[in-house]
């Protein structure tokens, strides 16, 4: 199997404060914001509901604890190229963060990420792809574009949430190498389109068997019954 692939970690991306929403808590930490330092990444344990809490990057924050965060969305991924394509769409700059992400990459097309696919970055850390991000009130309040989550949804690029499997530090610039590809080929953005646009294909993300994160095998079963 080719491991080849591999880019670069072009921003890690840290919610400063959090910002006020009409939705849920009343807040969120989606407006993250380059840094420069070394961050440490660790598995911010199961999602619990309750007071806002951290991430899987010290200095992050989830304020949404029922529906983000937790072991299976410990670190969130979005591509600059895909960015780049919603500047051209939308007519202006979309600085690294800008979607919630706290890691802006470059060099790997997200959509086509396996689940369960591992990625090495920098020397230690060890991550692993598990789910699509589907978009929420929270997003398209951010964004303040009209039908957000409709256009988001219809383009399906929708970066990817991340497990951390080996903890550590991280920095911008570091390389991302890809050192497991599994033998299934449910993609990310194969799993984001069964859980939203086209639900015949729900069945087979179970294709993807111990890498599928166990809430979401548990709602395509209850959507297949």
């Amino acid at each position: 199997m080719d491991l080849s692939r591999s880019g670069v970690l072009l921003s890690v991306n840290l919610a400063a404060q959090t910002l006020p929403t009409p939705h849920d808590t009343g807040r969120t930490g989606i407006g993250k914001h380059p840094v420069t330092w070394p961050v440490p990444v660790s598995d911010p344990g199961p999602k619990r509901r309750g007071h806002p809490r951290p991430n899987g990057l010290a200095g992050d924050i989830v304020c949404t604890t029922a529906h983000h965060g937790g072991t299976d969305q410990a670190v969130y991924a979005y591509a600059r190229e895909d960015l780049d394509w919603w500047e051209r769409e939308l007519g202006y700059e979309l600085p690294a963060g800008r979607f919630g992400e706290n890691l802006t990459t470059q060099g790997l097309d997200l959509t086509s990420t396996l689940v369960g696919e591992r990625w090495r970055i920098g020397g230690t850390v060890v991550l692993q792809a598990t789910s699509p991000r589907i978009p929420c009130a929270t997003f398209a309040h951010r964004m303040r574009e009209p039908k957000w989550v409709k256009r988001f949804t219809a383009r399906g690029a929708t970066g990817t949430y991340l497990r951390v499997i080996v903890p550590g530090q991280i920095t911008a610039g570091d390389r991302i190498e890809v050192i497991r590809r599994p033998r299934h080929t449910v993609t990310i953005g194969r799993s984001f389109r069964a859980l939203t646009t086209e639900t015949g294909l729900l069945p087979s993300l179970l294709e993807a068997g111990d890498d599928l994160p166990t809430d979401e095998r548990a709602a395509v079963l209850r959507r297949t019954g």
